[in-house]
């Protein structure tokens, strides 16, 4: 290095100036070839790249607007046929229910009292009640005792009609009456105030009914009284080897008419076919889809158009994929989803014009900023290229200048830092500010930063040290958490060595070190066992203590009342008076009476059980109440299950079917219960090892995201 002046050559402050005077030249000749050319470059490629970007916009629109509509096809006709289904499954409950109170009447005649029946009267219209119909010419008197004692459905059926919000439910005789519950009495009362006959033998209902000899669901037909379009269901009665009556009820489908019309507005259609491919409520008003009467419907399923064809007969036999249907010249979205109840399926569609409409605008407002754009730049270019010859001429002044005194300023600084880091060793572990570095720029900074950073490094390191023996603590901590809650739940098998009547087993394996699951099981008496698993919201710490407090709520109340209903809805008052963190808990509890194998069960949103009665297990799909401590004042439906020597009842925790393996997959309750029938002839330790075995070998590598619980009873009887 030499020195001229005050300037080093050869050192950092020269190559400093001459990299800088270097940029200066590179950048005046490049900006004067660059303001030659690029006018053109830039009109070329703005022409090219508008037309490459509309066509990108265009089908990258069309993928997304594609995918979207056939996610939202398939939810909405997921969500339709559900909501058709469950409308025909109450209707379904209701004759079922009307049916087994009908078959009774009829086996035991003589356990029953004659009751009251009346005509209809027209004053109780708009009223809900219960009148009887004769068919002409019936002899009213020979049939009052048999009337008689049907009458005794009248309570039945008028709440039924009230709970369901039911139009109607009936039950025919072969004699040629009908007892009836609707509130409609004014229809069946003719203009001379005398009931007008009706004969129900011969009906639609009735001859469909008798044909199939068990319950049956009716094509589309019209309503007697009401005129109205609707389905009927219904179901024959025998008894003593004879027919004794036909019991159904009407499910009028206007509300599915006026469902199907309104989704039309929006570019989406819906058709409901029946089993026999006849459309039977449609957004159509013309046309192949449009719906006609049962004998002038065309069957779908043999239409010359193929593709609607094969769509019908496929969502008549389950969920179809998204499909492109040409109809009437007209391209739809379309796809099917089946009404299990009653053998239909619902069909939604969406017209693929409405889909292009927003593209097109797309397009078009893209060429219109485009051609402005390009305008406005043309415009303002002229103008920055003078303006930026003018800064390019002051900069080549002001750097020459800069570069000169940049360079003595960096240097000094900077050969001093080298010199104090070099220096820094265990004595000396922290680099200090000193006033040489304080040259109000990014000098500074730096050196304010090593300062910094030395300082954070030696706090850092007493950090470390403090932080590790926290560790340390938390971890004993929760081992002893794990070790009490491990003590709290019943651990010693076979648990009632001395008791030859059952056999049960059960184990838990938390997802962290503390776990929010927890089963219990007890004998309140000699002859009642009580059964508990649970499921507490959230995990770690909060969820065991939460769990502790349950678990000792349950067994304190299991032990002065005998209603499994009653048990948790005093659990739950006690779980939500002082709720402030709003943790819940589900729970399944079960009181086994050990001398008849009878179960008393109520189930506060818990996952339903698994009941093995015979050869294999089978999910046990009880009523769900509302979790515990998430609502004050709740009520709980109580059940039974009655069990017979070598049943066996499973209980777990939603930890089993929802283990997920490394691809997001989860074990399933189908999975489950074939995990479950591998050990059935087993223990119920082999029960749970079984199942245990198979979400291990499933789940595999993957982590554990929940606590996993099970519990097995095996009833052996005396």
């Amino acid at each position: 290095m030499r020195k001229f002046k005050n300037l080093v050559i050869g050192g950092i402050e020269s190559k400093i100036v001459n990299l800088i005077l270097i940029a200066i030249i590179l950048l005046t000749v490049g900006s004067a070839g660059i303001s030659v050319t690029r006018d053109h470059l830039l009109t070329r490629l703005s022409q090219e790249t508008n037309a490459r970007q509309q066509q990108a916009i265009t089908e990258v629109t069309e993928g997304v607007l594609d995918s979207v509509v056939r996610t939202n096809m398939q939810q909405v006709t997921g969500r339709d046929a559900r909501l058709t289904d469950d409308m025909f499954k109450d209707l379904k409950t209701r004759v079922v229910m009307m049916g087994d109170y009908a078959q009774k009447l009829f086996e035991h005649p003589e356990d029953y009292p004659l009751h009251s029946f009346a005509e209809p009267d027209a004053a109780l219209d708009g009223q809900l009640s219960a009148q009887v119909l004769y068919a002409p010419g019936v002899d009213k008197a020979a049939l009052s005792e048999r009337l008689g004692l049907l009458a005794n459905l009248s309570e039945l059926m008028l709440a039924l009609c009230d709970a369901f919000g039911a139009e109607n439910v009936f039950v025919a005789v072969p004699e040629g009456a009908v007892l009836i519950a609707n509130n409609i009495s004014a229809s069946w009362v003719g203009e001379d105030g005398e009931p007008i006959p009706f004969n129900p033998l011969g009906s639609y209902w009735y001859d469909q009914a008798v044909e199939a000899g068990e319950l049956v669901f009716s094509d589309i037909q019209t309503d007697t009284a009401t005129g109205e379009i609707c389905v009927t269901c219904v179901m024959p009665i025998y008894a003593r080897g004879e027919l004794q009556a036909v019991v159904g009820a009407d499910l009028f489908l206007d509300v599915m008419e006026s469902t199907a019309k309104k989704t039309s507005y929006d570019g989406g259609m819906l058709v409901v076919v029946n089993q026999n491919g006849h459309a039977v409520v449609s957004s159509f008003d013309e046309g192949l889809l449009a719906v006609r009467p049962s004998g002038e419907a065309a069957d779908l399923r043999e239409s010359e158009n193929e593709v609607l064809a094969a769509l019908t007969r496929d969502a008549l036999e389950g969920s179809t994929d998204v499909r492109l249907l040409t109809l009437d010249g007209k391209e739809y979205y379309a796809m099917g989803s089946p009404v299990s109840t009653v053998g239909w399926t619902l069909i939604t569609m969406y017209d693929k014009s409405k889909l292009d409409a927003p593209i097109e605008t797309l397009q078009q407002n893209y060429d219109a900023i485009a051609s402005e754009t390009a305008a406005d730049y043309l415009e303002k270019n002229a103008s920055y290229r003078n303006w930026g010859i003018a800064i390019l001429l002051l900069f080549v002044v002001l750097l020459g200048g800069a570069a000169i005194m940049l360079g003595k300023r960096i240097v000094r600084p900077l050969n001093t830092m080298i010199e104090r880091i070099a220096e820094l060793d265990a004595e000396k572990p922290q680099f200090m500010m000193e006033d040489v570095y304080r040259t109000k720029d990014e000098i500074e900074a730096l050196a304010e930063s090593f300062a910094e950073l030395s300082k954070q490094t030696v706090n850092y390191v007493s950090e470390v040290q403090r932080v590790t023996a926290e560790k340390e603590r938390i971890s004993t901590e929760l081992q002893m958490a794990n070790q009490i809650q491990e003590s709290m739940l019943p651990s010693l098998f076979p648990a009632f060595p001395d008791r030859k009547e059952f056999d049960i087993y059960a184990t838990m394996e938390p997802a962290k070190e503390v776990g929010g699951d927890f089963y219990d099981f007890f004998l309140i008496d000699d002859d009642h066992l009580c059964m508990v698993m649970a499921d507490v919201s959230g995990k770690g710490v909060p969820a065991a203590l939460f769990m502790m407090a349950s678990k000792i709520i349950i067994h304190n109340y299991a032990m002065v009342l005998n209603s499994s209903a009653e048990i948790l809805a005093r659990t739950n008052e006690a779980l939500c008076s002082n709720n402030k963190m709003e943790m819940f808990v589900t729970v399944w509890l079960g009181i086994l009476e050990i001398s008849t194998g009878k179960v008393s069960c109520a189930n506060a949103g818990h996952e339903y059980p698994a009941l093995k009665h015979g050869e294999q297990f089978e999910l046990l799909k009880d009523k769900h109440g509302f979790v515990l401590g998430g609502m004050n004042g709740l009520r709980y439906k109580e059940y039974s299950i009655q069990l017979s020597p070598g049943d066996k009842l499973f209980l777990y925790t939603d930890g089993v079917p929802e283990a997920t393996d490394n691809e997001e997959e989860l074990f399933g309750t189908d999975r489950m219960i074939e995990a479950l029938n591998k050990g059935a002839a087993g223990t119920p330790v082999d029960v749970l090892h079984s199942v245990h075995g198979a979400v291990d070998a499933f789940v595999g590598t993957a982590q554990q995201f929940d606590d996993l619980t099970m519990l097995c009873l095996e009833y052996r009887g005396k």
